[in-house]
C-alpha cells in the first residue's frame, strides 16, 4: 500500500491566500488552501442560494445529508455528536478514521463519501470540504483507518491535497459531517470534479442516506 504523502499532489493556493488576506484574517489554522468545497459563503452575504449550506433536490451533497431508508455509517472511534480523536487531526497522524457501513439498500451500485466542516463558513469563507469519494462499491461494509481506496475514486479536498484531510479548526470546535451516500449507478466523471459536481452527477439516483458527526477543537 503506497504511503499517504506519495499520493498527495499540492496545487496552487495564491487565489485563495490572496482573499484570506484581503478578509483580514490573520489565522486560519489549517483553513487556507484552494477551496472548491462547493458551499462558498462570504461574510458579506446571506447564506442562501448558491452559496447556500442547506440540502437542495439539485444537489444533494449540499447541507446535511438527511436521513433516507436504512443506510447506517458508524465510527468505532468515536460516537455521533462527540469528539473525534486527535490523532484523526491535521496536525497529528492526519488518517481518517475507521467507519461502518450497513443497511446498504438493494439495487445499490456505489456509495459515496463526503467529509465537510459547515463551521468553516465564518473564519474561511466556505463549507470546508475534508474528503470526497466516489464509486466506493455498495458490497463495503467497513472503511479501515488510513484507507487507500482501490476501487473508488478520491477527490481532492479544500487542503488542494487528493484524499483525506484532518479536522484543523482555527477558532474553537467545529462540527465535522461525514455524508453517506447510496446509488443505483457509478458515477462516470472526471478525477479532478469538485464536490458540487459530484451532486450533479448524484442527482436522481440517491436511493438513500445517512450522516455522521463528529467535533474536533483545537
Amino acid at each position: 500500500m503506497a504511503n499517504r504523502s506519495t499520493r498527495r499532489y499540492v496545487l496552487s493556493v495564491a487565489g485563495s491566500a490572496a482573499v484570506v488576506l484581503a478578509a483580514g484574517c490573520s489565522d486560519l489554522g489549517g483553513y487556507t488552501g484552494g477551496g472548491d468545497g462547493g458551499d462558498t459563503a462570504p461574510k458579506s452575504t446571506t447564506n442562501t442560494g448558491e452559496n447556500s449550506d442547506e440540502a437542495t433536490e439539485e444537489n444533494p451533497v449540499v447541507g446535511d445529508a438527511e436521513q433516507v431508508g436504512d443506510l447506517a455509517l458508524s465510527s468505532p472511534a468515536f460516537d455521533d455528536g462527540q469528539p473525534i480523536p486527535r490523532t484523526y487531526g491535521r496536525d497529528d497522524a492526519d488518517v481518517n478514521p475507521p467507519l461502518s457501513v450497513s443497511g446498504v439498500p438493494d439495487g445499490a451500485e456505489t456509495l459515496v463519501l463526503v467529509v465537510d466542516d459547515p463551521d468553516a463558513v465564518e473564519p474561511a469563507g466556505e463549507v470546508w470540504l475534508h474528503w470526497l469519494v466516489w464509486n466506493v462499491p455498495a458490497t463495503r461494509t467497513e472503511i479501515p483507518e488510513d484507507w487507500t481506496p482501490e476501487q473508488a475514486t478520491e477527490g481532492v479536498n479544500d487542503f488542494g491535497e487528493r484524499g483525506y484531510g484532518g479536522p484543523a479548526p482555527p477558532d474553537g470546535e467545529h462540527k465535522y459531517r461525514f455524508k453517506l451516500y447510496a446509488l443505483d449507478t457509478s458515477l462516470d466523471i472526471p478525477t479532478d470534479a469538485s464536490k458540487r459536481d459530484v451532486g450533479d452527477a448524484m442527482r436522481d439516483h440517491v436511493l438513500a442516506s445517512t450522516q455522521l458527526v463528529g467535533m474536533y477543537a483545537p
